[in-house]
């Protein structure tokens, strides 16, 4: 037998230092990154399960976006759905993201309703806050997009942020082309998702 399955690509930008490889890790592998390795590219594909819907997520986390290079618009051009994140330790990375959002727009021309979320990292980390949830909620009425505060470390809203991207991905690319995959032997119950780093 074999199941249909939808697949969408993913790409994940923010500054570098900000918690991205973290927040994917923490999604993908259910683990916690405590030290800090400037990312170039790491590729994540992960099985989620949604609404009865056997989904792939193939999740690009990439480099820095002080390091934004050409290969960063080729991700771009070819993603359809996108995670912004930010810290909220350090109110500078709000104009990161403000810069690639703008920089999604441009390369995506006319396209319209492009799945986005934009993440906060670093929730647990209370005392060394800068963005204010107030500033959170006047960005995400400007940007009429959804933002999520997260704490990869305690896994404080993860899994929200990437059925949320998901759910968009669905209703955007209904007609998505779906593949059919053999059907493996049943695994011994775990995780709701499955993903492999490439």
């Amino acid at each position: 037998m074999a199941d249909l399955v939808y697949e969408y690509s993913v790409v994940v930008l923010g500054a570098g230092g900000v918690g991205k490889s973290a927040l994917v890790v923490r999604y993908a592998q259910g683990q916690f990154l405590s030290d800090y390795n400037p990312t170039i590219e790491e590729q994540y594909r992960c099985d989620v399960q949604l609404e009865g819907k056997n989904c792939v997520l193939d999740i690009m986390d990439t480099a820095g976006a002080e390091q934004f290079t050409a290969l960063n618009e080729v991700y771009i051009k070819r993603a359809r759905g996108f995670v912004l994140v930010f810290s909220l330790t350090q109110e500078n990375t709000l104009q990161d993201i403000d810069n690639i959002r703008q920089q999604i727009q441009m390369i995506k021309g006319q396209e319209a309703n492009i799945p986005i979320v934009v993440v906060g990292t670093k929730m647990d980390l209370a005392r060394e806050r800068e963005v204010t949830r107030d500033t959170i909620k006047e960005l995400a009425s400007k940007w009429g997009l959804p933002f999520y505060e997260t704490s990869a470390k305690n896994n404080w809203h993860v899994t929200d942020v990437f059925h949320d991207l998901l759910d968009q991905m669905r209703r955007r690319y209904p007609d998505e082309p779906l593949k059919r995959r053999k059907q493996k032997k049943k695994t011994l119950k775990g995780p709701k998702h499955r993903c492999i780093i490439m």
